[in-house]
Order: structure tokens, then sequence, then C-alpha cells
């Protein structure tokens, strides 16, 4: 054994020596043994990390992917090398000319002294799927195996950095593969790849930056050439297709320029330059293409993939019309988000072997041809995000290996087919959000297998099916939007084990769970919105986590359950049930959308929520909720709605709420909170709405926020606001954005704050930046109609409101308010306002609502547009005013006042949200369409029936306005 370990120390010295000499030279050749030694030292080098799953490009699946395993596990000094895994010898010298390690669970770093680099005989080298990031650089010594290696692979290995112009020395190889790597390949580094390995087959540099025109310079020996997005630019070089071996072309997701015409075709010609290549398997062209596609792509006689797909709108493709000369072989053809136009071309069916065909988002019309018949092949149809109408073709019964159906987003029509459930061969059918009618057939669950079924957005009625909980293989199911009725008990999907995805939203279901019926284990995604349930389902002890809960607009009573708090899930929405308890267990650490509105939640708001670094979305109004607001110290950079409307939360706004810094929304409404508003609410640069209407603030008008740019809505109504509002702004332009503006009910005092006025840029050219794009939220005000509060929700653009009323202004109406030219609601009412009303006024032709009353105004009404359509009320309390609407007459008007229709009054103390209500009612088309009637000169008993038709709806609808 003594032997053996002074043996062993003294080839390691013997290595550590040769290897500072030799490590970036392959000059001098290791013996096997010290080769051994090499490759035993470079695992040393490396750690195991835990598996992964790693993908690999199919020519027609996109991916395929094999599962990570350590090959490194069982290498060991006492065992051959050449029996190691991922070691190939050359059989009679014992030399290593083989290392494969791809997908290998290797992480760490590879060093320029590393003793791979001394394994002089490899012909070719694979370490794709690991994980290299520690490394300082992309090593330059790969260039030393530049008199051997044929085949290099270091795609998804996370080297960085710049491509060291070593690897144009490696000019013996056949096969490059840097895909997937954050690198950048400079182009001068490019081109000596391009000039100096002129025996490449395979090319392939996906994702890597180049940044270059594309290049003509090819070797004609390339068989697979992949530069997708690696940001080149330029035309599409003729050569490229024209390539005599060339099998793969791969040059999506760049911002090529296809209106380079190509040669016509000449068949026979022995000129490689004059006939395309007879050779050309797959093109990939899908990103950011413009111009035309030759049409003579179709004309590849060996062409089998053809995909051109993805943010190509102004790539306009000619598809074949004569049957001469098509691609016999095309069996993918892929030209989602290609603007086609029309109908399916009946063309499509002289592609005779085709098994995929995608025509996804282009702008197609019209039936589906009874022509796809012909495609008898077809595995594959996805016609999804079109205009489709009519039937669903009775030639698709024929398909009998058709594997995904996918009619997505069309305007078919009629019931569905019975023969669409017999087709065992189908693994997706997804008929979602279109017009069919009727109920649902039977699958035939034996020998079915169906994968994912959707029907979302439908008009379908009766029962759902029982077959479905006999379709063992299902992994998504959404019935969601349409008319299912009956008793569903949840148990039904107990035993699909594979399902992830389970959607019955909005329907007219009624859900029950009996016994001990769980939810499938691996279930990720849960849509019960609407389903009449009282209880909340049960999971499985061995649950996976569920990212997202539906469980809306249901009858559900008691405390959130434990399982909730401990999937982790990062959207959970519970609102409008009954559930009682408090917060606590909820997953704030990963939960990004929270919605529990309208429910009976009590307690106060935990401290949890300033540790919840992934929340987006915060909505947890009216519930009964307690306490003060949580001083956060922590940033939560992705808060962007915080809305607390109609609580029971008490003490002042913490300055620390100015931690919340993305914030878009804010709304407090309806709460107790006293004190002021913190001056470092002026760090909310991105906020667009805040709401702290109906609480308890005694502060003066917070100047802190007139410097917001985004700032659309400000509500502070119904609070404690005093004093006078500054005449001089502390900014240039004050309230750029605002198009919302109430000041209601409070105390301010002196004149109205015309410099604001001056500068409300949104209410004078109606330009602002959509509010709240998010799907699942859009800002509300609260109403009481009969008696019942409705939160009565609205896209903010389409407002424009000013409120000052409630309060003591005096002084003169400011003439400036006639250039907000498209404001639609302004309430001065109830002040002590005094002078004539300004005539530029009438200019502001949207002016839907208008309430002056009850201020110290005098002097004529003005006429004139929409002032000649507002009534009485909306003056009232004014004995110094007179004119038209008003019974007074003006003394310059005595004799000569025109007939009056009878008088149409509103309601008095109208605010700015009537103009909600307005909108809802068609208020606002009925004062659109009545502003073109006085424009034409038409009757005046028009505008009499356009107030009193306004004024019946208001009053059937029993409003009460705060």
């Amino acid at each position: 054994m003594s032997k053996f370990r002074r043996f062993f120390t003294f080839m390691v010295m013997l290595i550590s020596v040769q290897y500072h000499s030799v490590a970036s030279s392959a000059a001098i050749h290791l013996s096997p043994a010290m080769q051994k030694h090499a490759l035993f030292q470079f695992k040393q080098s490396l750690q195991i990390t835990s598996p992964t799953i790693c993908s690999y490009h199919s020519l027609f699946d996109d991916y395929s992917g094999i599962s990570s395993h350590e090959k490194t596990m069982n290498w060991n000094m006492s065992s051959d090398h050449c029996t190691w895994e991922g070691v190939y010898c050359k059989q009679k010298t014992r030399d290593v000319i083989g290392l494969d390690l791809s997908c290998g669970q290797l992480v760490g770093a590879i060093r320029p002294n590393s003793t791979l680099f001394q394994l002089s005989y490899l012909r070719f080298l694979n370490l794709s799927w690991n994980n290299f990031s520690l490394s300082d650089q992309f090593p330059q010594e790969f260039g030393s195996f530049a008199k051997g290696l044929t085949h290099l692979n270091l795609s998804n290995t996370k080297f960085s950095g710049i491509v060291p112009s070593g690897i144009s020395l490696l000019y013996k190889l056949v096969s490059l593969d840097l895909s997937e790597l954050p690198v950048k390949l400079e182009n001068k580094v490019f081109q000596l790849v391009l000039q100096n390995l002129t025996q490449l087959r395979v090319l392939k540099l996906r994702r890597v930056d180049i940044s270059s025109i594309l290049p003509t310079n090819l070797s004609n020996s390339l068989r697979v050439l992949d530069l997708g997005g690696t940001h080149l630019y330029g035309a599409l070089p003729q050569e490229i297709l024209f390539l005599p071996q060339l099998e793969e072309v791969n040059l999506s997701d760049n911002s090529i320029n296809l209106t380079s015409s190509l040669p016509n075709i000449k068949r026979g010609s022995s000129d490689s330059l004059l006939s395309l290549s007879t050779s050309l398997k797959y093109l990939k062209l899908g990103g950011s293409n413009s111009g035309v596609l030759p049409q003579q792509v179709f004309h590849l006689f060996n062409l089998e993939v053809l995909d051109i797909h993805e943010g190509n709108a102004n790539l306009t493709v000619m598809l074949p019309k004569v049957k001469w000369g098509c691609s016999a072989s095309l069996r993918k053809l892929d030209l989602r988000n290609i603007n086609l136009k029309g109908g399916v071309p009946d063309s499509i069916a002289l592609l005779e072997s085709l098994a995929t065909l995608v025509l996804s988002n282009c702008n197609l019309s019209g039936p589906i041809p009874r022509s796809i018949g012909n495609l008898s092949r077809l595995a594959h149809l996805d016609l999804s995000y079109n205009y489709l109408n009519s039937k669903i073709p009775e030639v698709l019964a024929n398909h009998t290996n058709l594997r995904v159906l996918d009619l997505l987003s069309n305007n078919l029509t009629g019931r569905l087919p019975s023969w669409l459930f017999e087709l065992t061969s189908l693994e997706v059918l997804d008929i979602g959000h279109n017009r069919f009618t009727g109920q649902l057939g039977e699958f035939f669950s034996s020998n079915s297998q169906l994968q994912q079924f959707s029907c979302r957005n439908n008009s379908l009625y009766g029962p759902i099916r029982q077959s479905f909980s006999e379709l063992v293989n299902l992994n998504k199911l959404d019935f969601s939007l349409n008319n299912f009725s009956g008793i569903l008990d949840i148990k039904m999907f107990s035993r699909l084990e594979y399902l992830d995805t389970l959607s019955l939203s909005d329907n007219s279901l009624s859900l029950i769970s009996t016994s001990m019926a769980t939810l499938p284990h691996k279930l990720k995604y849960l849509y019960l919105s609407s389903c009449k349930m009282k209880e909340f389902p049960r999971v499985s002890g061995n649950a996976e986590i569920i990212k997202h809960i539906d469980l809306s607009n249901n009858q559900i009573e008691g405390v959130i359950p434990q399982w909730i708090g401990s999937v982790g899930s990062d959207y959970i929405n519970l609102a409008h049930n009954s559930i009682t308890g408090g917060l606590e267990l909820l997953p704030w650490d990963n939960i990004k959308i929270l919605d529990l509105q309208d429910n009976l939640l009590n307690g106060s708001l935990p401290r949890l929520i300033c540790n919840a670094s992934y929340l987006e979305i915060l909505i947890l109004s009216h519930n009964n909720l307690g306490g003060v607001l949580p001083t956060c110290s922590t940033v939560l950079s992705r808060l962007s709605v915080f809305d607390l409307r109609m609580n029971n939360i008490q003490g002042s706004l913490p300055s620390s709420l100015a931690n919340f810094q993305y914030l878009l929304s804010m709304n407090l409404y309806g709460n107790k909170l006293e004190g002021k508003i913190p001056s470092s609410f002026a760090k909310f640069y991105y906020l667009e709405v805040f709401d702290i209407g109906s609480n308890q603030i005694n502060d003066t008008f917070p100047q802190c926020l007139e410097a917001l740019p985004n700032l659309q809505v400000l509500v502070l109504k119904s609070n404690k606001f005093h004093g006078l509002i500054n005449r001089n702004s502390k900014v240039e332009h004050p309230f750029p954005s605002l198009r919302i503006f109430d000041l209601s009910y409070n105390e301010f005092s002196g004149p109205l704050p015309e410099i604001y006025f001056r500068n409300f840029k949104a209410m004078m050219d109606g330009e602002v930046t959509q509010t709240n794009g998010n799907f699942i939220y859009s800002d509300s005000t609260t109403l009481v109609i009969e008696g019942e509060k409705v939160d009565v929700f609205r896209m903010l653009p389409m407002f424009t409101t000013v409120d000052v009323s409630r309060n003591n202004f005096g002084g003169k109406i400011p003439e400036i308010i006639g250039n907000l030219s498209v404001l639609e609601s302004l309430d001065l009412s109830s002040n002590q306002l005094e002078g004539e009303i300004p005539q530029q006024l009438t200019s502001i032709l949207p002016l839907a609502l208008l309430n002056m009353s009850y201020n110290q105004l005098r002097g004529h009404i003005p006429k004139g547009l929409q002032f000649n359509t507002f009534s009485n009320d909306s003056y009232v309390g004014n004995l110094g005013l007179c004119g038209v609407p008003l019974s007074k007459e003006c003394e310059i008007d005595a004799g000569t006042q025109e007939d009056e229709e009878d008088d149409d009054y509103f309601y008095s103390g109208f605010t700015w949200e009537a103009v909600v209500i307005g909108y809802g009612c068609g208020a606002v088309p009925a004062f659109i369409a009545g502003y073109l009637m006085f424009l034409a000169g038409k009757p005046k008993w028009f505008a009499g029936i356009i107030s009193r038709e306004l004024e019946l709806k208001i009053r059937k609808m029993g409003i009460k306005w705060r």
C-alpha cells in the first residue's frame, strides 16, 4: 500500500509540473495514466447539483426533455478510466478521445489552468446543460484542442462574457454548439469562425449575441445552421437557401428583411445558385421578419418543416396556388401571427403530407374549408384566434390520427357534432371562446387519449358528463363561462391523478363536496368562481402547491382553511363570500395577488405584509378589518394596488407607506383614519389613484402630491381638510395628469385653486396613459343605491371630473375652467361663490353634469351648446341668477323669452359619481346625440326628451347620493 501511495504522490506531482507547461498547448501528449489523473482532477474541481430537466431541440416538436443524472458518480482511481460513464477511449492506445458529460449535474468553474485542457487527444467534447457560471471568463484555452477536436458542445453551460478568438482556431470542427449562452460573439471573431472552420456541418449559436448583418460566407458543407435570437439583421442572403447540403435553418427572433426576391427555379439546372437546395428539410424564420416570403420556398421539394411564426405581422406570405412544384414532403407548416387575411386557402390541401398545420392569429375569416379533409396525415390542426365562422366541417371526422384540434377564439357556431367526442386519438381539444350551443357529448373514456379539454366561453348548457371522470390522462379541464347546470360533486374529479387545471367558474352549477372527497393532488390551477359553494373544498395530505385559487362569488362561510396558507399559492381570490377570521395564516412569503374583498374578515392587517416581497395586488375592501396600518421599514417594490376601502382601520397614515414606492393605486376610502397626509407621499412617482375619501383626516391641502406626474385620481372628499389652497405651487406644472379632482364635503376656504385648473393638461387634451390595465382589477367608487352600498367599476380614463362641492370656497368662478375641453362633470355647489357664470364654460362640449346650486352667483345664465340641456336644479339657490332654465327672467330678455318646455329636474346634490351611472344608462350617448341635433338645427324639444329620459332612469333606480 505504501508503494502505491508513493506512486500516486509522484504522479500527482508530475501532473502538476506538466500541468503548467502544457495546459494551454496540445503539442505534448499525456500518457493514458496521466489522462486518467487529469480526468479525475477535473471531476474533483467541480461540485454536484440537484437533478434538472435538460431540453433538446427536436425537428418536429419544439423541444423534448430528459432528466439529468450524476455521470461522474462512479469515477474512481481503482477502475479503468475507459469504463467511466461519458469517457470514450481509442481501443488500442487507451487515449481519451471523447468526453460526454452533458446533463451531468456539474456546477462550478472551468478556469484556464483546468486539467481538462491537458486531454490533447480529444476529438469530441460535450459539456452541455451543466453550470459553469462561476468561471471568471469564457476560457481561451478551448483553442488548445485545435489539432484534433471535431465536435464541441458548450450549450446551456452558463459561460458568460466574450467568446474568445481561440474558438476560431479549431479548424477541424465539424460541429460547434454554443447555444443559449449569455455571451457576446464579436463580429470579427464571428467572421473568423466562418472563414477558418471550413469543415463545419453543424453551427448552432442560438441566443448568442452576435448583433451583425446576416453572413454570406457560409461553408458549403453546412447541414445545420441555427442563428435564432442572435440579433442578426439585414436582408436574407439568397445564398443561404442554395447551400447544397443544408438541411436545417433557424433564423428566428431576428430582424430579417425578406423583401429580396429569389431567382426563378430552373429544374435540373447544374448551377446551384439557380436551383434551390434539394436537401433543405427545416426552415424557421419566426421573429421580427418583414417583407414578402418568396413563394419559391414552397417549391423546396424536400422541405418538411416551415415555421415562420411569432411577431411576423408585417410579413406577407403567398401560399401556393398550383399543385406542380409544391413540396411533397412538407410535414409541418407554422404561420401563426402572419396577416394572411381572407379565408383559409384551398391551396393548403395541395400540401398532402402535412401532419402539423398552425394558422393561429392570421386574421382569417369565413368557414373552415372542406378541402382540409384532403390532409389525410393531419395530426395537429391549430386555427385559433381568427374570425372563422360556420360549423365544424364533417370532413374532420375522418381524421382518425388527429391529436390536437385547437379552434380557440373564433366565431364558430352550431351544436358540437357527436363525432367530435368519438375521436379517440385526440389529446388536445380546445373549442373555447366561440358561439357553440347545445350539450356536451359523451367521450369514449375506455380508449380516449384526451389530456386537455376546454369549452370556455360558449353557450353550452345541460350537465357536465360523468365520462370526464374516467378520462384518466386529463391534465386540463375548463368548462367556465357557459350555462352548465345541475348539482356537481367535486369527488367526480378526485381520481384524475394528472389533473393540474380545473375551471368550473361562471356557470349555473351547484358544486358540493360529499363524504371526504378531495381535490386531485397534482392540481395547480383551481377556478371555482360563482359555483354556489357553501364550504371550502378539501385537499389530500400529499397535495402539491396550488398556484392559483379562485373561489370568489360563492356562499362560503367559516375561516380560511390551513391548507390555503400552507400550499404557497401566488394567486388567491376569495372575494364576495362570507369568510370570517383573520389573515395571519395566509402564505405572505409567496403570494402575488390577494383578493378578499366583500367578506366578514376581522382583526388587523398583519405585519407579515411587510415581508411579502412578491406581493403585487392587495384587495381587502369591504370587510371588518380594524387596527392600524402596519409600519413597514422594508421596500415592497412590486406592490402596485393597495385597496383597503370600507373597513374600520384607525390611526394615522404611516409615512413608511412611501416604501411601497411603485404603487399605482392606493384606495383607503371609508375607514377611520386620522391625522395628516405624510410629506413622504411625494415619493409616489408612479401613483395614479389616491382615494382617502370618507375618513377623518384633519389637514390642509396636501401640496406634497402636486408634483406626482402620473396621478390621475385625487379623492379627498368627506374629511376634515381645511384652510386656503395655496395660490403659488411648488412645481412648475402641478397635477398634469389629473382627471378626477374631488375635494367635496370638506372645509376648504378662499378662492378656487385656479393655478391647478391652468395645469390640468389631461382635462384639456384628454391624453393620458391607461390606468390599471391589470385584468383582475379596476378602480371603483362607492355609491348608495336603494339603501345598499354598491361598487361601480369603471375604466378611469373615460371620466373627467371636478367636484369641490360642500366647502367654503368664495370669490369668482375662474374663466380658465372653460379650457378643460374634455371635462364631463363639474360640481361647484354649496359654496360661497359669487359673480357671474363665465361664458367660456359653454365651450366644454362633453360636459354632461353641471351643478352650481346654492352659491351667491348672479347675472344671466349663459346659453349655447351643452348649457341648453341643463335643468333648473343646476342653478337652484342662487337668488341673483336669471334666465333659462330658471323661471326668473332677466330684464334684457323681458318679452323675448321663448316658450320653454316643462322643467326637467335632476336630483340636487349630484356628485361626480353620477357620471358613472350616466355611462351605464346610456346618458352620455344621449347627450352626444342631443348635441349633434343642436348642431344640425333640429327642434329644441329633442333636448327635453333627452333630459326627461335621463331623469326617469335616475329616479327609477332610487339613487341616494352621498
